[in-house]
């Protein structure tokens, strides 16, 4: 066991996901990113060079995996072998978006359960612990026999709201399906607000998707809460349900903007008042829209890294007062 009193270094490495919340993080713990530097071979193949010696020390490396969500899970895959192979003491792989996440089950036969799958390749490369925020599914922690650090952006989109005098009575959490009713459900206490739930019926053939609404949202506003933002089809669909039972404003609350295809054009034509999220994903490739307002979550990592790095508990990272503080300093 390692002695408490006698703390390995520790180093913060980037990845080409998301560069600028990696700076952001660093900014947080205290540290400068160290250098690494990723090249391709003319076929396409990455090849990793870590720019500075990190043995013994503790190293976290900063990658999402959304699209190109393959390329972005190579770099991490061949940078977790670069960092073993220089006998780093601990490989802390911080992933704000766990792509592949949506894949956590069998919904048929013959299908793969391709979470299970990401997990065992990182265990496999090398890594000690994971932090990642808000699965789509939170028993993925269970795929792995490492340390998960799951963190949560419902305090921080609970605070933002709270400024914005969204709350009480007048104002309704939604969860745009059954499997997020319990996240709608914290940020409503969160909020002390009542809770709506979209009954999302899916179906493959000859027969319209529906969207029915269980609860009552006349004259209010209401705050769509969900973990993903892919295509808007869902928020479109569920932000007409709203309307119709006379809902006033819809504010779109979602952790990981994916927004992939014609979803801003999407959400432009939605009729959402705004859509608040965190900078889980980089954006700054995404087509822009006035109607996006992003979060950052680097104080919630970084502060969980440098929990971490002291042997103390995050659990005060999902206190909204503690996050508020967080947010100012």
């Amino acid at each position: 066991m390692r002695n408490h009193e006698k703390r390995s270094g520790v180093k913060l490495f980037a990845l080409n996901s998301n560069p600028k919340l990696a700076e952001e993080i660093a900014q947080v713990v205290g540290v400068e990113l160290s250098k690494a530097r990723i090249d391709r071979f003319a076929d396409g193949e990455i090849s990793v060079h870590i720019d500075e010696s990190i043995r013994g020390d503790d190293v976290y490396l900063i990658q999402s995996t959304n699209d190109p969500s393959n390329d972005y899970l190579m770099e991490l895959l061949i940078m977790i072998d670069a960092l073993r192979r220089a006998s780093a003491e601990s490989i802390n792989v911080v992933m704000p978006y766990y792509g592949y996440g949506r894949q956590d089950r069998k919904p048929g036969p013959r299908e793969a359960i391709t979470a299970k799958v990401v997990a065992n390749m990182l265990t496999q490369a090398g890594i000690d612990r994971l932090i990642t925020m808000e699965l789509h599914a939170p028993q993925i922690q269970g795929f792995f026999d490492i340390p998960v650090d799951h963190l949560s952006a419902t305090a921080l989109f609970a605070n933002h709201f709270l400024s914005e005098g969204l709350i009480g009575e007048e104002t309704v959490v939604v969860s745009p399906d059954h499997d997020g009713v319990k996240r709608a459900r914290e940020m409503a206490e969160l909020l002390d607000s009542p809770l709506a739930i979209i009954d999302r019926r899916l179906y493959q053939e000859n027969r319209p998707n529906t969207y029915d609404l269980v609860g009552e949202v006349d004259g209010k506003n209401c705050i769509l809460f969900d973990d993903i933002l892919d295509t808007a089809k869902t928020v479109t669909k569920s932000t007409q349900s709203l309307k119709k039972a006379g809902a006033k404003d819809v504010y779109v609350c979602v952790t990981h903007a994916v927004l992939s295809g014609k979803a801003v054009k999407r959400l432009n034509k939605s009729g959402v008042k705004k859509v608040v999220v965190t900078n889980t994903i980089d954006l700054s490739k995404k087509s822009a829209t006035d109607l996006i307002e992003q979060l950052s979550v680097a104080p919630i990592f970084g502060d969980a890294i440098k929990r971490i790095q002291n042997y103390e508990s995050i659990k005060p990272l999902f206190d909204m007062e503690y996050v508020e503080k967080l947010m100012k300093k």
